[in-house]
């Protein structure tokens, strides 16, 4: 039976093994310390390295990985990924060698200009959306526009309710807590909160989400709400004409809440 399970790394990272018993494909692996102690641990040989973009804590392991495996390592074309074999753009579709599964690519830009996801299955559908969509929240717009993530993330929410989204960082409180000072009201949020408080209680992840609870608590992706853009625009001073405007406030209203 293939499972999906996090390596912690840094401070909040999950670097992502899709793994059988045997064989194991890495997502996002910024360091590879863990993931060789994490493949020692359970006997796993590694068969491919999975890269959602570029940013150091997303690749930064991929080098000294490459260097006692000789894997694929698939990756955005539009960004450099450090021993990239394979550049991928939306439509493309790849296959992890060993583990009959396969994904295939979204082109989800706004964190970054190139950053792309994963979609496939593995006991059910999944994501593997990088830094683009978090639970509770989404990534900063470091190289990309508004328009680019709203487009990116209304495409990651239109994946089926029950798809489990895989982001790449621990952030789930913090975000739902800016997502509690949107929407008050939101009774799903609330419930959310309490659940997702008792699992890092207990010390575990709080990922994956589901697309379904995404889109019933996330703010980023409630932009076209009417209660959610008429707080962006308290937070913005003035009326925002569109929504793309409504999810470029809400995210300026999080990067300084």
């Amino acid at each position: 039976m293939t499972s999906i399970i996090p390596i912690p790394a840094f401070t909040d990272n999950y670097i992502w093994s899709i793994e059988d018993g045997t064989s194991a494909a890495i997502v996002d692996p910024g360091d590879a310390a863990p993931v060789l102690a994490h493949l020692e641990e359970r006997g796993l040989e590694l068969v491919a390295i999975v890269t959602t973009h570029h940013h150091g804590d997303h690749v930064g392991g991929n080098e000294a990985l490459l260097a006692q495996f000789d894997v694929p390592v698939f990756g955005p074309a539009r960004e450099r990924i450090p021993g990239r074999t394979r550049a991928l753009a939306e439509g493309d579709r790849i296959e992890l060698p060993k583990l009959g599964l396969s994904f295939s690519v979204l082109d989800v830009p706004g964190h970054t200009a190139g950053h792309i996801a994963y979609v496939g299955e593995v006991e059910g559908p999944v994501v593997f959306c990088g830094d683009t969509l978090f639970a509770g929240g989404c990534g900063r717009l470091f190289e990309g526009t508004a328009e680019q993530m709203w487009n990116s993330l209304s495409k990651l929410a239109s994946l089926p309710d029950a798809t489990r989204a895989y982001c790449a960082h621990e952030y789930t409180l913090a975000n739902l807590r800016f997502a509690r000072a949107v929407e008050p009201g939101n009774a799903a949020l609330q419930a959310r909160i309490e659940i997702e408080t008792a699992r890092r209680e207990r010390g575990e992840p709080t990922v994956p989400s589901s697309i379904e609870d995404e889109r019933a608590t996330n703010p980023f992706l409630r932009a076209a709400e009417p209660h959610v853009r008429a707080a962006a625009e308290a937070q913005a001073g003035h009326a925002l004409r569109d929504t793309v405007a409504a999810f470029a406030a809400l995210r300026e209203w999080k990067n300084r809440f």
